[in-house]
């Protein structure tokens, strides 16, 4: 497991912003298409709606939203960026990266900008890469998560289309204190596994065309079964070993932000982490699963409910395509209206 660069101390959050798209779909409408009940999507996941971006919404426009939040909410401008990350495995095309078009619609001029894609463990594996690139630097810089899945998913299979909705979320990072900001983290893949989740078609091996949109080869798919064992497996080894390689103990954690997988997995693997103490931050319920964007949008939402106080040690931990499992802990700074902007959340 690759462990987050020394050096990091002084760097951390200091803006916070989300956005989810109008459109809210319910239970009903995908049991409906999936071939299953309401009932069964809320007992096999806690799900019960999420969001589906319009029609004209790519996942640029949800990030350059959730962008502007952040950057209101640290009370910086863009061009006082150093940098913009977008993790998304969704992007708008294949080429140019997404990151570049946000950089330039929220006029990040001076910014460097590059994607991501690390699958629904992408957004802690940008922070890895930020943390790296704020070392030594200090400024500020931009890292975002941020997935359109409704674009991908077969909605007749039930093993997907009952998970995922569509958002983005997004943090500046930037100068803190010492004793705040990162304090460590790992990243781990297990390349023999890509094949539990995947998109065959749409790169150089199977280019798209009129057959691979006959036969379904451009929708997400997931082996279910072996993804929640993978997880299962390795998602308590990456809690331990980055708890153990910061010198920290289960307890120590004061909240456990997670991938917003699957509500009833994340609830069969809670009682194998040993966070006993640890407050579990959850918007799977209202949001499904946004892939990259799960994350930040959950630490938005906390954030500004009050649930972080300053001094307070986070856990995040994103697993998902790869198969990847990345963590961080980061010591909170400042209360629930630590930036100075205020932006309002966009539920």
């Amino acid at each position: 497991m690759t462990a987050f660069p020394e050096g990091t101390p002084g760097t951390g959050i200091v803006g916070v912003g989300s956005h989810l798209p109008s459109q809210v779909v319910s239970n009903s409408v995908v049991a409906a298409r999936a071939g299953v009940t309401p009932e069964w999507i809320v007992r096999k996941t806690t799900i019960r709606e999420r969001r589906y971006a319009g029609q004209y919404e790519a996942t640029s426009d949800l990030a350059v939203k959730a962008a502007e939040a952040a950057l209101a909410d640290a009370g910086i401008t863009a061009d006082q960026l150093g940098w913009v990350l977008v993790a998304t495995s969704t992007p708008d095309q294949p080429q140019p990266a997404t990151a570049c078009l946000v950089q330039h619609q929220i006029g990040a001029h001076r910014a460097a900008a590059f994607d991501i894609n690390a699958v629904c463990a992408g957004f802690v594996f940008a922070l890895a890469a930020g943390a790296r690139l704020m070392s030594g630097t200090g400024g500020y810089g931009l890292v975002i998560g941020a997935d359109v899945y409704s674009r991908i998913i077969d909605p007749s299979d039930r093993k997907t289309a009952i998970l995922f909705g569509d958002g983005a979320g997004a943090v500046v990072l930037g100068p803190v204190p010492r004793d705040r900001g990162f304090v460590g983290g790992g990243m781990s893949s297990r390349g023999d596994l890509s094949g539990l989740i995947r998109v065959e078609a749409g790169g150089s091996r199977v280019p798209a065309s009129k057959e691979s949109v006959i036969d379904g080869s451009h929708h997400f798919r997931m082996d279910g079964r072996g993804v929640r064992e993978f997880v299962t497996d390795q998602l308590p080894v990456a809690v331990a070993n980055v708890l153990d390689a910061n010198g920290l103990i289960g307890d120590d954690v004061d909240h456990f932000v997670p991938h917003q997988a699957n509500g009833a997995l994340l609830a069969d693997v809670w009682p194998l982490l040993g966070l006993g103490r640890a407050r579990q931050v959850l918007t799977v319920e209202r949001h499904g699963n946004t892939s990259a964007a799960s994350i930040p949008i959950a630490l938005d939402h906390a954030r500004r409910d009050g649930t972080f106080a300053d001094g307070d040690l986070l856990l995040l931990a994103g697993f998902g395509g790869g198969m990847s499992v990345a963590t961080a802990l980061i010591r909170w700074h400042g209360g629930p209206t630590a930036g100075a902007g205020g932006a309002p959340r966009a539920d």
